[in-house]
C-alpha cells in the first residue's frame, strides 16, 4: 500500500515532493492562526471598552483581519484541492501495482473487484486526509503550547492557579480521558465495519454475475436473503455509532465551556479582560483539539482500521505479502 507510491521510483516527485508542498501548506495556516489568535485579545479589548476607542480603530482591526483570512482561506482551499489529486495519484500507484500481481493469480479472490476499484481509493483518500491532520494538530501544537501556558498565569481558580501551564494541564486531561471513554464506547465498530464490507461484497457480487446470467443468478429469494443480512448489519452498525455519536457530541459541547469555566471568575475580578479570555478559548480549543485528534476521527480510524484489513488479506492472496513482514 505504501511502497507502491512512496518507493517507487515512477512516483517519487509526486509521492515526496507533494507531501512536501502539503506540509508547507500547512505550516503557514497554522501560523496565520497563531496571528489571528493575537487578533483577538486586542480586537475583545476594543470591543470591551468600546467608548474609549474611535471607530477608526475599529475598522482598522477589520482590515486586519481581512489580511489573515483571505490567505488563510486560499491557502487552505487550494491545498484540499491538491489534496484531491494527490489522494488519486496515491490510488493510480496501487491500483496498477496490485493489479500486475492481481492478473497472476489463478485462485478466484472473493471481493477482488472492490478491493481494487473501491478500497484502494478509500485507503489513500483516508490516510492522505488523516494524515494531513495529525500533521496539522502536531504543529498547532507546536504553535500553540507556549501561548496558552503563558495564558495559565490568568487562571484564577484555588489550586488550578498555583499549577504552572494549568490550560494545559487540563487540555491534556480531558483529551486522554476522551480517548479511553471513545475507545470503550466504540470498541465493537471496526468489527462490525468489517462484516460489513464482506456482507456488501457478497451482495454486490451476485448482482454482477446476474448482469450475465439473469436465469443463475439474481432470483428473488437470493436477493432477499442477501440483502436482509446487509439490513440487520447495517442495524447493528447503526445501533452502535447512536452510542458512539452521543458521547462525541456530549464531549464536544462540554469542552466549548471549560476554559470559560476556568478562566471566567478571573475576568470579574478584573485580572484578565475580555479579549484575554477569547484568546484563552481559542488557544484551548486549539491544544485540546489538536491532543482529541483521534477522538474527532474515530469514526474515520474506524473505517480506515477495516479498510486496512481486507486490503492486507487481499495483498496476502495476491502473494505481495508472502511472509508476515510482508515480502
Amino acid at each position: 500500500m505504501f511502497r507502491a507510491f512512496y518507493a517507487d521510483q515512477r512516483w517519487f516527485l509526486w509521492a515526496w515532493g507533494g507531501a512536501a508542498l502539503l506540509l508547507a501548506s500547512l505550516y503557514i495556516q497554522v501560523e496565520l492562526s497563531v496571528k489571528i489568535n493575537e487578533w483577538y485579545g486586542a480586537f475583545y479589548n476594543i470591543l470591551q471598552k468600546a467608548q474609549e476607542h474611535s471607530v477608526d480603530e475599529f475598522w482598522q482591526q477589520m482590515l486586519m483581519f481581512a489580511k489573515l483570512a483571505f490567505p488563510y482561506v486560499l491557502i487552505a482551499t487550494l491545498t484540499g484541492y491538491f489534496t484531491r489529486i494527490y489522494a488519486f495519484r496515491w490510488r493510480e500507484a496501487i491500483t496498477f501495482s496490485y493489479l500486475a500481481h492481481w492478473r497472476l493469480t489463478e485462485k478466484d479472490i472473493e471481493g477482488s473487484s472492490q478491493r481494487i476499484q473501491e478500497d484502494i481509493y478509500r485507503f489513500a483518500r483516508i490516510v492522505e486526509s488523516l494524515g494531513l491532520q495529525v500533521t496539522r494538530a502536531l504543529m498547532t501544537l507546536v504553535a500553540f503550547l507556549p501561548i496558552l501556558w503563558a495564558l495559565s498565569a490568568g487562571v484564577d481558580l484555588p489550586r488550578i492557579k498555583e499549577i504552572p501551564g494549568s490550560l494545559v494541564w487540563v487540555a491534556l486531561l480531558v483529551s486522554l480521558g476522551g480517548l479511553a471513554i471513545s475507545w470503550f464506547v466504540g470498541i465493537k465498530l471496526p468489527g462490525l465495519e468489517y462484516n460489513n464490507q464482506k456482507v456488501e461484497a457478497a451482495f454486490r457480487k451476485e448482482l454482477v454475475y446476474a448482469e450475465d446470467d439473469k436465469g443463475r443468478f439474481g432470483h428473488p429469494e437470493t436477493i432477499v436473503e442477501l440483502f436482509t443480512g446487509l439490513k440487520l448489519n447495517y442495524h447493528r452498525l447503526f445501533l452502535h455509532y447512536g452510542y458512539f455519536d452521543i458521547w462525541i457530541n456530549f464531549f464536544e459541547q462540554l469542552m466549548i465551556i471549560v476554559p470559560y469555566l476556568i478562566m471566567g471568575s478571573a475576568l470579574f475580578t478584573g485580572a484578565i479582560t475580555l479579549g484575554v479570555l477569547v484568546q484563552v478559548s481559542n488557544a484551548f480549543s486549539k491544544v485540546r483539539e489538536s491532543f482529541s485528534i483521534f477522538i474527532a476521527n474515530w469514526t474515520t480510524v474506524t473505517e480506515l482500521r477495516s479498510i486496512h484489513k481486507r486490503l492486507t488479506e487481499f495483498e496476502a492472496n495476491i502473494g505481495l505479502r508472502q511472509t508476515p513482514g510482508g515480502r
